[in-house]
C-alpha cells in the first residue's frame, strides 16, 4: 500500500510538471513549473530505490536526505509565496517572506544541518531507517532531525490556513473554493505529520498517509488555481466575442 501511494504521488507530480513545460518554455508561470519539478524530485528521493542510487553517487553518507530536506524547504517556500499572492493573503505573505518567516527558515535550516552532522550517517538508507537502527543515540537524533525538517513546512502551511478558510467560506467561484479546501486539508496533514514521533509503531503507516496526503492536496489545490484562472480567461474571451 505504501509503495503504491509513493509511486502514485510521484506519477502525479511528474505529470503536473510535464503539463507546465510548454508554458514554462514560453515564459509563463515558470514558478509553477519549478514548484512541481521540486516536488517531483522530493517524492523521488523519498522512495528507496532512487534514493539509494542518488545517495551512492554522493558518497553513501545519506547526503541525499539532507538534500531532500532543502528541496522541500525551497518548494514549500515558493508554494507559500504563490498561494499567498494568488489569494491576496497579505497576512500570510508577511509571515512567510517577512522577518519572522526568514528567521524560522534560518533556524530550522541550521537545526537540520547540526543534527545531521551529529548522526552516524554512513550507509545509504531511505528515511534514515538504517541510521535509526544503529543505536539509541542515533535513533533519538533521527527523531530530532525529522522534527526539525517538518517544522518549516508546517509553519508555512499554518500561515496560509486562515486565508484558505476565508476563501472556502466566501462566494468566490467553485474552483477557487475547491482549491482553497484542498490546500487547507494539505496544511492540516502537514501539521499532523508533526505527531510522527509519538505515533506508535503499529500505526506507523499513518506517517506516510499524512505526508503523501499533504503533497497530493497541495499539488491538486495549486492545479485548481491554475484551472480556475484558465476557465476565467476563457469566459472573459467568450463574453468579449459575444458583446463585440
Amino acid at each position: 500500500m505504501i509503495a503504491i501511494l509513493q509511486w502514485t504521488t510521484l506519477a502525479v507530480c511528474a505529470v503536473l510538471a510535464a503539463l507546465r513545460v510548454p508554458s514554462a518554455l514560453r515564459g509563463e508561470n515558470r514558478s509553477l513549473f519549478f514548484i512541481y519539478a521540486f516536488m517531483t524530485a522530493a517524492v523521488l528521493l523519498s522512495i528507496e530505490a532512487p534514493y539509494v542510487a542518488v545517495d551512492q553517487v554522493l558518497g553513501g553518507l545519506n547526503l541525499a536526505n539532507l538534500m531532500l530536506r532543502f528541496i522541500i524547504f525551497g518548494a514549500i517556500f515558493a508554494l507559500g509565496l504563490r498561494i499567498a499572492r494568488g489569494f491576496g493573503a497579505d497576512d500570510a505573505l508577511r509571515l512567510i517572506a517577512g522577518p519572522t518567516g526568514i528567521a524560522v527558515a534560518a533556524a530550522t535550516s541550521v537545526a537540520v544541518v547540526i543534527v545531521f552532522l551529529m548522526m552516524d550517517t554512513a550507509g545509504s538508507s531511505a528515511g534514515l531507517v538504517g541510521v535509526y537502527a544503529k543505536d539509541a543515540r542515533n535513533a533519538a537524533l533521527v527523531e530530532y532531525y525529522g522534527a526539525a525538517g517538518r517544522l518549516y513546512p508546517a509553519y508555512i502551511t499554518l500561515a496560509l490556513l486562515p486565508a484558505m478558510v476565508r476563501t472556502v467560506r466566501s462566494t468566490l467561484p467553485g474552483l477557487v473554493r475547491l482549491s482553497a479546501a484542498l490546500l487547507a486539508v494539505g496544511s492540516v496533514a502537514i501539521t499532523m505529520s508533526l505527531l510522527s514521533p509519538v505515533i506508535p509503531a503499529s500505526l506507523g503507516y499513518l506517517r506516510f498517509v499524512f505526508n503523501y496526503t499533504a503533497i497530493l492536496c497541495l499539488l491538486f489545490g495549486l492545479a485548481m488555481i491554475w484551472l480556475s484562472k484558465a476557465v476565467a480567461r476563457k469566459t472573459r474571451k467568450m463574453q468579449t466575442n459575444v458583446t463585440g
